[in-house]
This record gives C-alpha cells, structure tokens and sequence, in this order.
C-alpha cells in the first residue's frame, strides 16, 4: 500500500504544479482578451506606425514577442500572439527578431487603415535632390533608430556643400533626429540652421505624458560618443538632450516653423514664420504630429490659449476650457480636474466621445460624477476674450469665466507640404 503512495505523492505533485500552470496561462489569456476587447470597443484597433503582423499558423506561442514588447502591445491568446493593444505599439520592432519562428513581420498601415511613407534613398534623400528626409516623419519614431538617421544624413549632405552665402543644410526639427543630425553638422563644420516649432527641443518624446518610460537602446552621438540610455524617463531623456545642448554650445531657433521650401538656382530658399534661408540641403527631421490644429475663433491668439498640457499643477485655483474629443483632450481635462481650486470644462463639437481608450472614457465619467468637471457635448468655441470664453451649443449662446485654453484638436500632417515640394509620398497598406 505505501508503494502505492510512493507513486501517487509525486504524480499528485505533477498534476498540481500542471494545473497551476495552466491556470496562471488561463488568466493571462484572459487579461489579454480583455484588453484587446476594449481596444475594440474603443475602436483604437489602428496602429499609426510600424507595426508586426503575426502569422497564427506559424506563431508557435512562446511568448518570447510579448516579453520583450516594452509597450504592453502583444499578448496570447489561445496559445497565439496577438496585437492586443495596437495603439500602444509605436514600432520598437523588438518583437520581430525575439520570434523564435520568424512568424512576425512588422509593416506600415493596414489593409483598412494607410499610412503615408515619403520615399526616401538609403542616404535618406527623396526624389528631390537635395531635400532629405529622417526620424519620425519617414516612419521611424524610436528614438535611438532617428538619432542614427539623423547622423547618417548628415553623412550624405557632407558630400554635397554650398557655395557662397549658400548655408550646407537648414534642419528642420529638434527631435532625436534633427539634434543629432545638428551635432553632426556640427562635427562637420557645415554651415547650418536649425529651427524648432515648439518652445523646446525633444520633437515628440515632449509631448509624452509625464513620466512616461521611453526605451531605448545605445546610440552614437556625433561630438558625443556611445550613449548608453537604457530605461529612461520622459523628463531624464529630455535633460540629457539639454546638457548636450548646453555642452556642445549648440544653437536652435524655437517657435520657429517651416512654410515653405522654394527650389532656386543650386539650391532651396527656406521659407520660416520668422526668416529666409538660402541653402543647398534640407533635412526635414519633424515628426508626424504636424502642426496644431487651431480653432479659427477670435481670440485665439491670446496668450492664454495652449496646444498641449506641460503642468497640471499651472492650473491650480483657475477656470480652464479643454477643447477636443480624443484622448489626449480627455486626459489634458481630468489631469486638470484634479488640481486644487480648478473649475475645468470640456467641450467637444461632437455628440459622444467614440475612439477613446476605456481608462480615459471611465475617468472622465468619474470626475464628473465628482463634479470635478463639465463635459458640454455637441459645442464649439466662438470667441475667446481675456477673462471669459462664448460657446455655441446646440445653437445657444453660453458664455462663462475663464483664465485659460487647452486645444486639443489634433494636428495638420506635413503630407501636403511634401507633396506641394514633389516629394514622392506612398501609401502603405500593411506592406513594410
């Protein structure tokens, strides 16, 4: 009878640790459902940049994409990967080479969903001699990737000086991109500009949410060397970009953006909302969020009016408007709401809020529970004055006090510009 036990004590134990194992995978698998479902009830089932397509039939299921996906972006499902999170993969591409039976390919749009890709040479110019394009908006957002884009460009515009009072290069942008495409030219000693939209550098890692955790992995630096990042904040990767700045001695021109590029004789005239600059070369290193959309009101110029939320904490004891109907409205909104003192509301010309992520739609629904907030639906703004805004809603007229405005209506893609230069522009529909 013992020899029986001998046998069944182990075998119970296999049994045991099998069942806790697939119950830990059952949970797992559920979790994911749950958050691909979401993604689909919000209907955030598009990713906007490089992203993988997973072969069911060949995915074998180990997991190895998920592990190494530092956006929460993939998940299994019925022992299969899948993209259970699309608009949070922005095209690491880390999950391709992790498979462990090549069943990932990462590509560009989809087949419902396309994305505009210049096209661009391997020495990173396009179709128009002398314009190049890097970074973000020829489709690599990762930080350590556009770095390299950046330097390497610079490369090919070494080759191609200008003469007389002809600058080398204007670059256009202060992201990863163009401010290692500027140590670059730097490094060169090439005659050159750079120049900044937004009132700092960072390009789109400053309009990541605070503290958020970027990723990235060593990159050389002209004038610099090997950078090892690793994880690292939002704030820390912005300060790193500033002690360079500050150490190199390097020169950007903020709140300064690009309205048009002119071919002239040898060369371009660059067209600034604040100069003129004739140059041989362009680098075009500006990200895909384009330029803000603004509401086209009276008042709209005044200094109290913002495209995105820096600081919650600047708002503190004041009445604020949140303008848009996206996440990044809602959350510009609640994250206010949530200041001392602060009156906060939210008007969107539509009539419910669709494509928002399931966290932000719960939390706008409780802040104004809270009576934290006022959502006005179906609103548009009409005029902005220096202490009170006018709205339209629903045709009546409302008219409140008000210290300050965050716009957050989206941004109007550089596409058109690139076209009006003759630049070939493709449309990828889930092709890498």
């Amino acid at each position: 009878m013992k020899e029986i036990y001998y046998y069944l004590l182990p075998i119970a134990f296999i049994l045991f640790v099998m069942y806790t194992y697939w119950q830990g995978k059952q949970r797992r698998y559920e979790a994911a459902k749950q958050v691909l479902d979401e993604a689909i009830q919000a209907g955030l089932t598009e990713p906007s940049c490089l992203h993988p397509v997973i072969d069911p039939i060949v995915c074998c299921g180990s997991g190895a994409c998920v592990r190494v996906c530092p956006e929460n972006a993939i998940g299994i499902i019925n022992h299969k990967a899948v993209l259970i999170n699309p608009a949070h993969c922005i095209g690491h591409g880390a999950c391709a080479p992790a498979c462990p039976v090549g069943a990932i390919k990462l590509v560009f749009g989809t087949e419902r969903r396309g994305v505009e890709i210049p096209h661009v040479k391997p020495s990173f110019e396009t179709n128009v001699p002398g314009i190049y394009i890097a970074g973000e908006l020829g489709g690599m957002g990762l930080v350590r990737k556009a770095a390299e884009q950046g330097r390497q460009a610079i490369e090919s515009i070494a080759k191609n000086r200008g003469s007389g009072k002809q600058l080398d290069v204007v670059i256009v942008g202060a992201g990863p991109a163009g401010l290692a495409a500027t140590l670059g030219a730097m490094e060169k000693k090439l005659r050159s500009v750079t120049f900044e939209q937004e009132d700092s550098l960072g390009g789109t890692v400053y309009h990541y949410p605070r503290n958020k955790i970027v990723m990235t992995q060593p990159v050389v630096l002209p004038l610099v060397g090997k950078a090892k990042l690793g994880e690292i904040t939002k704030e820390d990767l912005l300060a790193f970009w500033h002690r360079i700045v500050e150490r190199v001695g390097m020169k950007i021109n903020f709140n300064e953006r690009v309205e048009r590029v002119t071919a002239t004789s040898g060369g371009y005239l660059v067209k600034s909302n604040k100069a003129e600059y004739l140059t041989r070369n362009v680098l075009l290193a500006i990200g895909r969020r384009g330029t803000p959309r603004k509401l086209g009101v009276p008042g709209e110029e005044s200094p109290k009016v913002v495209y995105r939320l820096v600081d919650p904490e600047q708002y503190q004891g004041r009445k604020i408007l949140v303008v848009g109907g996206g996440d990044s409205a809602i959350e510009a909104a609640v994250a206010t709401s949530e200041q001392p003192g602060t009156t906060v509301t939210l008007s969107y010309r539509g009539d419910a809020f669709g494509r928002i992520k399931q966290k932000n739609r719960d939390r706008l629904a409780a802040a104004e529970r809270d009576g934290k907030l006022t959502v006005l639906l179906s609103s548009n703004v009409a005029k902005i004055e220096k202490d009170h805004v006018h709205l339209d809603k629903d045709g009546e007229a409302i008219c409140f006090e008000n210290h300050g405005v965050i716009v957050c209506a989206g941004g109007i893609l550089p596409m058109g510009m690139l076209k009006d230069m003759g630049i070939q522009v493709e449309t990828k529909y889930g092709t890498d």
